[in-house]
C-alpha cells in the first residue's frame, strides 16, 4: 500500500488505497468520438491498455474525459464501460453538473456502475461563492455510498477553492482527497505549498496533482496521487515518473518530467486535452476528430508539431 510520508519517503505498490480512494497515479482518459457518438470500441482498447500497463486507478470522465460535452445516458455507458473493461483496477468517475440534481443523477449511476470514488467539480454558468459550492458538496456528499474526491480546476471552472473552503470541505466525512492545481514546479517551493496545504488538511484527506508538468514535483514534495492527463493515453511515461518520485528517486523522477519537456510546452501552447486527443489519433487508438465539437482538433503546423514530439519521444512504444 502507499503511504503518505515525509517528502521524499519512500512509497510504492500498486492499487493501493487510502480511505477507499486510489493513491499513486490515477490515468484520466479520453472519452474519444466519431460522428458526433461516443466512440465505445476504441474507449474500451484505451481502458485496457491502462489496465495492461498497471496504472494505480482510472479516472473517467474527467476534464479530458470531456464529461461537460456529454449527456447523462453517454455518461453512465462511460461509467459501465470503464468498470467494466478496468478488470478489478480502481475507477473514479467525474459527475460533476451545473445542477446539484443532476450531480446527484450523476452520482447514482457511477455508484450503480461500480465506481470506486466518484470527482467533483464546482461547474457553473453563473459565478458560484464559497456557500454555493460548500451547498453542493454537502447535498451531493450525503447521498454518496463512495468517497468523494474535490476537484480545484480554477482553469476550467473559472472558480478558485480558498484555504477557509477547504477547511469547510474536508468536514464532511465522504471527502477523503482533494485534486489539487499545480504548485510551483521547482521543488522547494514546491515542498512548502504542499506543507501549507497539509498543515490545513487532515491526514485522512489525500492531496492529488493535477498538472502534469509539475507532478514530479508535486509528488516527491508529499502529494498522494497524480490524476494524470498524459497517462490516460501514453501510461508508460507517467509511471517512469510516478514510481520514481513516489519511491523517493527524486533526481530520477524529476530527469523523467525533464524528458518530456517538448511535450509539456505543447500542452502550454495548446491545452494538454487537444494535445493528447492529437496523440492518440498519431497512435490510432481514436478516429480522426475525436474530441466533441465545437472542440476543434489540432490541424496544419500545429499537428505537425505533435507528430515531431510524439516520434522524438518515442511515445508510440
Amino acid at each position: 500500500m502507499l503511504r503518505r510520508g515525509a517528502p521524499g519517503g519512500v512509497r510504492a505498490g500498486p492499487h493501493a488505497v487510502t480511505g477507499h480512494v486510489t493513491t499513486g497515479l490515477s490515468a484520466f482518459p479520453l472519452t474519444p468520438m466519431s460522428d458526433d457518438r461516443v466512440d465505445e470500441s476504441a474507449y474500451a482498447a484505451i481502458i485496457e491498455r491502462l489496465v495492461r500497463a498497471g496504472v494505480d486507478s482510472i479516472g473517467a470522465l474527467g476534464s479530458t474525459g470531456s464529461y461537460a460535452y456529454l449527456d447523462r445516458e453517454e455518461r453512465r455507458r462511460v461509467a459501465e464501460a470503464t468498470v467494466r473493461h478496468a478488470a478489478g483496477v480502481p475507477v473514479i468517475v467525474g459527475i460533476s453538473a451545473l445542477r446539484t440534481s443532476h450531480a446527484q443523477a450523476l452520482a447514482h449511476d457511477a455508484q450503480a456502475a461500480g465506481a470506486s470514488a466518484v470527482m467533483l467539480a464546482p461547474m457553473s454558468y453563473q459565478p458560484l461563492t464559497d456557500d454555493d459550492v460548500m451547498g453542493l458538496y454537502t447535498d451531493v456528499a450525503g447521498e454518496l455510498s463512495v468517497p468523494l474526491v474535490v476537484y480545484d480546476n480554477p482553469g476550467t471552472t473559472r472558480f478558485g477553492f480558498t484555504p477557509e473552503l477547504y477547511l469547510r470541505l474536508v468536514e464532511l466525512p465522504q471527502v477523503a482527497s482533494i485534486k489539487i492545481p499545480p504548485p510551483p514546479a521547482e521543488p522547494s517551493a514546491a515542498r512548502e505549498h504542499l506543507a501549507r496545504l497539509r498543515s490545513a488538511v487532515p491526514e485522512r484527506v489525500g492531496l492529488g496533482v493535477s498538472g502534469d508538468p509539475s507532478a514530479a514535483a508535486a509528488l516527491l514534495a508529499g502529494c498522494d496521487s497524480w490524476y494524470s492527463v498524459l497517462a490516460g493515453t501514453v501510461p508508460g511515461p507517467a509511471l517512469a515518473i510516478a514510481r520514481a518520485a513516489l519511491s523517493g528517486r527524486a533526481e530520477e523522477a524529476l530527469a523523467e518530467s525533464a524528458g518530456l519537456a517538448p511535450l509539456w510546452e505543447l500542452f502550454s501552447a495548446h491545452g494538454s486535452l487537444r494535445v493528447v486527443a492529437a496523440v492518440a489519433e498519431i497512435l490510432g487508438l481514436a478516429a480522426e476528430n475525436c474530441l466533441p465539437r465545437p472542440v476543434l482538433g489540432l490541424t496544419g503546423a500545429d499537428r505537425t508539431s505533435v507528430e515531431t514530439v510524439v516520434t522524438a519521444l518515442s511515445l508510440g512504444k
